[in-house]
């Protein structure tokens, strides 16, 4: 008679070890997210900033307002930004893993006192962004 209890409480206990399982399975879960701020580069417009001929106004007009303008002793810079980014996550009871990439399309425009273009700085990065759903190293 001992027996026959210890093999039903044996059953009920996997029973429960099972369900409670299938119970931690259905509680996680993963998400993927992207997310883009500020407009993509034209190559046109940014190879029609001249130096030495492009004044302000033309390159307001070429490509907007600027996202930010930072004053030097002798320079102005227009700064122009694009964000790409790309996140992804698997989410455990316990432990949660997740991973944010983000890289940028920056322009700088640098003007001198007169208000003429001195330099033009661009450097795309967004093409090479990708999701990785990997937390630990590329």
């Amino acid at each position: 008679m001992v027996v026959g209890i210890r093999k039903k409480e044996r059953r009920q206990w996997q029973r429960h070890s099972i369900g409670l399982l299938v119970s931690l399975c259905l509680l996680t879960g993963c998400a993927f997210n992207r997310g883009n701020i500020g407009e993509a580069f034209k190559d046109e417009d940014v190879a029609s900033l001249k130096k030495g001929v492009s004044t302000r106004t033309e390159v307001v007009s070429v490509l907007g307002a600027p996202d930010r303008i930072v004053q030097t002793n002798a320079h102005d810079i227009f700064q122009y930004y694009r964000y790409d980014i790309k996140a992804s996550g698997l989410f455990l009871i316990i432990v949660n893993f997740s991973r944010l990439n983000i890289k940028s399309d920056d322009l700088y425009v640098l003007f001198n006192r007169e208000g003429v273009v001195d330099d033009v700085v661009f450097g795309r990065r967004t093409d090479r962004l990708k999701f990785q759903f990997w937390p630990f190293g590329d």
